[in-house]
């Protein structure tokens, strides 16, 4: 690719990743605008008498006595300048309160992923071209966990082995073993439907003449299944796992929230009921990043995985 044609993919992609985080941090503010409640209300905490010059005084500090309009140019203003704000309740800088409560959340979704993609992969290849009966069952399984709330599979996960087989903690991130089931409540959902985009492909590829000729050679059918028609399926798979994982954040509000474990997901909960808009924004905008940079390392295993990509 010769560096024009190459300038120009660079600035698309920067000006659509402008346009991502703005749309979110336009539609978080609407959102929050629209929740009922008084933010000074909620700062000064429940049963506390203030007069109202003082809570006017606090709304000027914060900019919330002028007109909307004006609160969301400025705020825009601040964000160019990578400053998030300060939270209304906890009283402390934004991108501190995000930079303490990441990693627990980073760490909940690389893991449920990290399963996810296993559990798919290995239901995929041991079920596509098989026996229509366990095709059928595994599909079952399958659209059982989707369709399935991932709180409720948290509390049934809960239920048998931490209250009952006594396994696995009830709560918290002491260790390793704490993060084994709020993982799998996570992984269960993605496993279904990755699987099943998986196993099509899988079985699409299997009737290629490519997965012929390697028979013909004498390869046997497992490692025609992974050798060379699981790397033809995977490009759909890598496409719905970039999508996905921008999941992972909506679905660890609530993981965190039965689990009772630290992370973006309580802060999430925390800044919403409290109506704290630099927080809950500042978590939309950290959302809607991880979003843009996983759809340019989507694009660039797209050619890692499909040599017929890489042209230029």
């Amino acid at each position: 690719m010769t560096p024009a044609p190459l300038f120009r993919a660079v600035a698309k992609r920067l000006a659509g990743a402008a346009a991502v985080l703005l749309g979110a941090a336009t539609v978080a503010f609407t959102a929050l605008q629209l929740i009922p409640g008084d933010p000074v209300t909620v700062m000064l905490g429940p049963g506390t008498a203030a007069t109202p010059e003082i809570k006017a005084q606090i709304r000027a500090q914060y900019g919330l006595d002028q007109p909307v309009a004006l609160q969301y140019l400025h705020y825009l203003g601040n964000l160019v300048r990578g400053d998030f704000g300060e939270s209304y309740q906890l009283q402390r800088p934004v991108a501190d309160l995000i930079a303490e409560q990441l990693w627990p959340t980073v760490q909940l979704a690389l893991a449920a992923l990290a399963l996810a993609v296993v559990l798919a992969v290995t239901a995929a290849v041991a079920t596509a071209g098989r026996r229509p009966a366990l095709r059928a069952v595994a599909t079952l399984l399958e659209l059982l966990t989707v369709s399935s709330p991932p709180y409720w599979i948290g509390i049934l996960l809960l239920t048998a082995f931490s209250f009952q087989l006594r396994v696995f903690p009830v709560a918290g991130d002491q260790d390793l073993s704490a993060l084994v089931l709020p993982a799998l409540t996570l992984a269960l959902p993605l496993t279904g439907v990755l699987a099943q985009v998986l196993r099509e492909g899988l079985e699409a590829a299997l009737g290629q003449p490519f997965a012929l000729t390697a028979r013909s050679r004498g390869l046997s059918v497992t490692a025609v299944r992974l050798r060379h028609a699981l790397r033809h399926a995977a490009v759909p798979l890598v496409t719905l796992v970039g999508w996905l994982t921008g999941s992972l954040l909506g679905g660890a509000v609530l993981v965190e929230t039965v689990f009772a474990r630290p992370g973006i997901g309580a802060l999430t909960l925390q800044g919403t009921t409290n109506k704290d808009m630099p927080l809950v924004i500042g978590v939309v905008l950290l959302s809607a990043l991880v979003f843009v940079v996983l759809s340019t390392l989507v694009d660039l295993l797209y050619t890692v995985i499909d040599p017929r990509l890489r042209t230029g």
